[in-house]
């Protein structure tokens, strides 16, 4: 199977690329700028994302296309870039002919037990926020999408690079409300991230809807 990653450089992006390379698929990362590869299956493209024609062009002939953009949290215009960018991938995506799209979005459109959503409850001077309601928007606008086979993963709350667990390959699965433990809280390491993308990837279960996963 021949996978293709958006973003392959960023944090999720780079751990999902080396999951998928490491059970063996056909995998091209594509980013902003070359990189070099030393695993026989994983190739690198260099293209801005925004880039439709271009974009296409290098998405041809893949079975899935992974769509981990990132607009940069210090961005001060994430906000108008995250859309515009994913508008671009997810246009990108039908104009290249392929069928399956996973995009990785936020946790801010994930929903609390009384019906708001995450980022609404967030303090209004949070930095997150712009980044949130952005992954939030889009979420919204890939809903209407009905020629695709999409699916939007929301990652857990706790989803960041102070998450040292590493790779333990086990995880709850969820939809539109966080996955908690016992003590309340949603976590997920980017490495166990990357296993549940990858395992979408080879067992899709989620089809034109958004899923999202825990311990």
């Amino acid at each position: 199977m021949k996978v293709a990653v958006i973003g392959a450089t960023g944090f999720v992006g780079k751990n999902i690329t080396n999951e998928l390379a490491n059970r063996g698929f056909e995998v091209t990362g594509i980013s902003r700028t070359e990189q070099v590869s030393e695993k026989p299956n994983l190739n690198y493209k260099a293209v801005d994302a925004t880039d439709v024609d271009a974009l296409s062009v290098i998405l041809e002939n893949f079975d899935v296309v992974i769509s981990a953009f990132g607009a940069g949290w210090t961005n001060p215009t994430i906000y108008e870039d995250f859309i515009t960018g994913s508008k671009a991938i997810q246009k990108a995506v039908k104009q290249s002919g392929v069928k399956r799209f996973i995009s990785i979005g936020g946790a801010g459109s994930l929903f609390t037990p009384d019906g708001k959503q995450l980022v609404d409850t967030f303090p209004a001077d949070n930095p997150f926020v712009p980044g949130a309601k952005a992954a939030r928007d889009y979420y919204n606008i890939l809903k209407e999408e009905t020629e695709l086979d999409w699916v939007f993963f929301s990652p857990a709350v706790d989803m960041h690079q102070g998450i040292t667990t590493g790779r333990t390959g086990k995880y709850r699965l969820g939809t539109d409300y966080p996955v908690v433990d016992e003590n309340g809280n949603n976590v997920l390491s980017v490495e166990d991230l990357a296993v549940v993308i990858a395992d979408e990837v080879e067992n899709p279960k989620h089809h034109q809807r958004r899923f999202t996963a825990a311990y």
